[in-house]
């Protein structure tokens, strides 16, 4: 991985003082091109989830806008395949503490007042902080934030105290403090309103997308390729993607075996295991669900395949901000079943079933029509891809640059 430069190229951006950074900082931002810098912490870090949808944001930008030059903000580096193909674009740059006492005291950088005095003296026209928060110190030059859910406020039993203290402070503070606020659905921007008495009118809907390998149509060899590398049915089954936690309800679909008898297809559940995998494992002990109930870890560049190999998909999560695996089963040409209650009906649109998230018998019942009805199953999966061609990773990037000009006063 490319190591952070000892010093970023400002140019004509080298300030002196606070002043002289706004007044350059404004002819700079009349022209047509601008530099923006990220909170690249999960970029760096993580490899899935809000690390997806900030390397998702960046790439989208520069490859649309490619004009204007990206700076990520991380506060530590380590080795990320996934990040690696957008430091090579000449118009993305990786930038970590540069002080020693910024290095030995990183996390502080990042929240304090060190980030926000190294992006001001690099010249950066605007700060997008990708994963709910901004630096907590008052920020000199104008900010985004992306707000992914507040599910900790409205599930809080599924995190610890302390944890919950931290993310309503820091999620409050970067929605009061920032300039605009992202929100990855009409969902997640409802409740900003309503927990945070945020103005709907500071807030802007720009939905997330899933990676463009998942509108890829895969071979009939990959696929049979890929159910011997994990095991997978050899004929029909059904499909969960994510983590197997309380929230996300999956014991709801193993419930909805239990209802379909005969009819039960197995469910082929990919995700990182919680203790509440436990609780799903007894209970298909107790009902002798074995054998249709197969806990498996898959490789990203292999779920492509394993969602186009299975006959539905099923989500019934409780409560999401968005629900990326639903976009990435429509683009694979699967028919969803999820559950109401949150933002998957954003997700899925019209064309996908939805159920009361503790009615086993509906899911039961929506997933035996969909197998037992073809044009049923061909409808579907025809307006699953009309509606999932809503989530392109241009509009993804028109409409984030669109919140940036609203900031910049630069309204298209």
């Amino acid at each position: 991985m490319r190591k952070p430069p000892a010093v970023i190229v400002r140019g004509f951006f080298m300030c002196i003082t606070p002043e002289l950074c706004v007044t350059l900082r404004k002819l700079h931002s009349s022209t047509q091109t601008m530099k923006i810098g990220f909170d690249a912490k999960r970029a760096v870090n993580n490899k899935t989830g809000l690390g997806n949808y900030s390397r998702l944001v960046v790439d989208v930008l520069s490859e649309y806008y490619p004009e204007n030059e990206y700076v990520l903000y991380a506060p530590k580096l380590r080795y990320n395949n996934r990040l690696e193909p957008l430091l090579s674009r000449k118009n993305i740059n990786l930038a970590g503490p540069q002080r020693g006492i910024d290095r030995m005291l990183s996390g502080l950088w990042r929240v304090g007042s060190g980030i926000v005095r190294d992006y001001s003296r690099d010249g950066i026209d605007i700060f997008h902080g990708l994963s709910n928060e901004l630096p907590l110190s008052h920020n000199t030059v104008p900010t985004v934030v992306t707000i992914h859910d507040l599910i900790f406020l409205y599930y809080p039993h599924c995190y610890k105290p302390a944890d919950r203290l931290i993310y309503d402070y820091k999620f409050r503070r970067a929605c009061e403090n920032s300039d605009r606020i992202i929100a990855v659905s009409q969902c997640t921007k409802r409740d900003i309103v309503r927990s945070y008495g945020i103005s709907a009118d500071k807030i802007d809907v720009v939905y997330q997308g899933c990676d463009d390998g998942f509108r890829v149509e895969r071979s009939q060899k990959e696929l049979a390729s890929v159910r011997e590398k994990y095991n997978l049915p050899e004929g029909q089954f059904m499909l969960y993607v994510g983590t197997v936690e309380e929230r996300k309800n999956v014991l709801l679909a193993v419930k909805a075996l239990r209802v379909m008898g005969n009819m039960a297809l197995p469910l082929v559940i990919v995700g990182r295991e919680t203790g509440y995998a436990q609780k799903v494992k007894e209970y298909v002990a107790k009902y002798n669900l074995g054998s249709n109930v197969l806990f498996r870890q898959i490789h990203f560049n292999d779920l492509p395949a394993v969602y186009q190999s299975a006959a539905v998909f099923v989500y019934p999560s409780r409560y999401e901000g968005f629900g990326i695996p639903v976009l990435e089963a429509l683009c694979c040409g699967v028919p969803v079943v999820a559950a109401t209650g949150s933002c998957l009906e954003e997700a899925g649109g019209e064309g996908s079933r939805y159920v009361d998230p503790d009615d086993e018998a509906g899911m039961a019942t929506a997933i035996g029509e969909i197998l037992s009805d073809d044009r049923l199953r061909k409808s579907m999966i025809e307006q699953g891809y009309s509606h999932a061609n809503r989530f392109t990773r241009e509009s993804i990037a028109k409409n984030t640059m669109d919140v940036y000009k609203k900031v910049l006063g630069k309204q298209a």
